[in-house]
């Protein structure tokens, strides 16, 4: 039985992970302003996760003493989002997926650091990996390359998801995910509001069904069925495991885009993907000799 719970508990992480992975593809699909992007993602996603809350009677309030980490998780959770589409629209999808792939490197550093537990060897090891991958990924620092740009940007996305998946850690367990990810949703339509009308958004229609397809599948199922296996895994494990999702996103994009990664993105997101299965082997024997 706790085999099978592991095994589940594993199963769902991914299931997460497939869901969020639709994010590349449909970013790149989408011909309008990033900030417009996230800011539709973000209300049409927190409207769906309001119905579903009020439905199941689920309660919204947060302690005082919360509130201010649930803010800045939500402003990181936004600025994660803006530039992982700047990343994507300046390079691919799949430089743009795996060079956000360096938040497990970043995790394991940042995670002893801000809860004062211990560093491990093995995911300072892993998160070494991961970085190699990266620089597989571009190995030219040119700033003039859109590639190169667009790999500064997935890092800098990375940093943000990082720090907000630290920060929601302490939290799951005492709210509802779903409750969680309508604050930090709520917190991103107010700070992007103004950027409806700065922007130009007039071919909004023609791309308002992938948009509800990104809020629908990616934000409100995706990102809440994250937070929810978080309280099953470390924040390093569940960052290292989730490496899974740019082999996911550049399956789509080859067969939704046409965009067919190159040998030298093959070979690092290879090296960053090889963490995933060292990760999850570990996990698994950890959690039977407990």
């Amino acid at each position: 039985m706790k085999s099978k719970s592991i095994y589940t508990n594993i199963l769902e992480l991914n299931l997460a992970i497939l869901f969020i992975s639709t994010s590349g593809v449909l970013g790149k699909y989408i011909d309008l302003p990033v900030p417009i992007i996230v800011l539709l993602r973000a209300l049409i996603a927190g409207f769906l996760l309001l119905v579903y809350c009020k439905v199941k009677k689920i309660s919204f309030k947060i302690k005082t003493e919360d509130r201010m980490s649930i803010l800045v998780g939500g402003l990181f959770l936004g600025a994660h989002w803006i530039s992982y589409f700047y990343a994507i629209k300046f390079s691919n999808v799949a430089i743009g997926m795996l060079t956000l792939y360096t938040f497990p490197a970043i995790t394991t550093l940042l995670e002893p650091l801000l809860t004062k537990s211990k560093f491990q060897v093995i995911h300072l090891a892993l998160g070494g990996l991961v970085l190699f991958g990266v620089y597989l990924l571009s190995p030219n620092f040119n700033f003039k390359s859109k590639d190169f740009m667009g790999v500064c940007l997935g890092i800098l996305s990375a940093v943000f998801y990082s720090i907000r998946i630290i920060m929601l850690k302490s939290k799951v367990q005492h709210y509802n995910q779903s409750a969680l990810m309508l604050h930090q949703l709520a917190i991103i339509t107010v700070f992007l509001l103004p950027t409806y009308w700065m922007m130009d958004h007039s071919n909004i229609i023609n791309f308002l069904p992938s948009t509800i397809l990104l809020a629908v599948v990616t934000t409100a199922i995706g990102h809440t069925l994250f937070v929810y296996s978080l309280q099953h895994f470390t924040a390093a494990s569940a960052s290292l495991i989730s490496s899974l999702q740019p082999i996911f996103g550049i399956i789509l994009a080859m067969l939704f885009l046409g965009e067919y990664p190159n040998l030298q993105t093959v070979l690092g997101g290879l090296v960053i993907i090889s963490t995933v299965l060292i990760e999850s082997m570990r996990f698994i024997k950890l959690k039977n000799k407990s």
